[in-house]
């Protein structure tokens, strides 16, 4: 027989999964399902709450204590149906076929400008450290490990850390990608970022850091 300890630590997928199937359930309902503890459940929906991904509602049945029941937002119903890896590769391949290398630029700094409106009021905070974090916490809500690396030296800046490449299959084609991501993150951060690592000169990620100018 089977123990909690038998199971894996529940997910935010394994959750929306789940919802997509019940529509609605308690955080019982998720306990047995998962084979966590309640706690456990607890913590996830709050968290996914917080994210804007789960909604709870209060159902009363009679006289007794109300029941909350937990159900998709409308984010979380469109959470990891978007993949268009296909189209962004043929898009990608269209925009470097442009032989007027100013033409090129122009577009790739217009499709730099149309994803900054899609992360601006994503990514929070004041400072770059903030900024960071926050882009730190959207990319896991996308399945994209970063990571901020901190120097135990405090004169050092932080590093941005890529565990695991957004676009695999177009880096691999074209490392011009790399340049995409070097000026979409200099735009969020609103500093300049250089490039101190790359997946595909071997390394187990890649790595951006500041390059402030003062």
């Amino acid at each position: 027989m089977s123990t909690s300890s038998d199971k894996a630590p529940i997910s935010d997928r394994s959750i929306i999964d789940f919802l997509r199937r019940t529509h609605s359930c308690t955080v019982g309902e998720l306990v047995v399902f998962a084979g966590v503890t309640a706690t456990a459940v607890r913590q996830r929906l709050r968290r996914m709450m917080e994210q804007d991904f789960v909604v709870r509602k209060v159902e009363r049945i009679g006289r007794g204590r109300p029941t909350h029941r937990y159900s998709l937002s409308s984010a979380g119903v469109r959470s990891g149906g978007n993949n268009f890896e296909d189209l962004a590769k043929v898009l990608w391949e269209e925009l470097r076929a442009v032989e007027d290398p100013e033409v090129r630029k122009r577009l790739l700094q217009r499709l730099v400008g149309r994803m900054m409106e899609i992360y601006r009021d994503k990514v929070k905070g004041t400072t770059v450290g903030e900024k960071m974090d926050s882009l730190v916490a959207l990319m896991e809500q996308r399945d994209v490990p970063f990571e901020v690396q901190m120097s135990e030296d405090e004169s050092q800046l932080p590093v941005l850390k890529i565990l695991a490449c957004p676009y695999p299959d177009l880096a691999e084609q074209d490392r011009a990608i790399c340049s995409l991501e070097k000026m979409l993150f200099s735009e969020i951060l609103g500093e300049g970022v250089r490039m101190t690592a790359c997946r595909l000169d071997g390394e187990n990620g890649c790595a951006f850091e500041l390059s402030l100018v003062n």
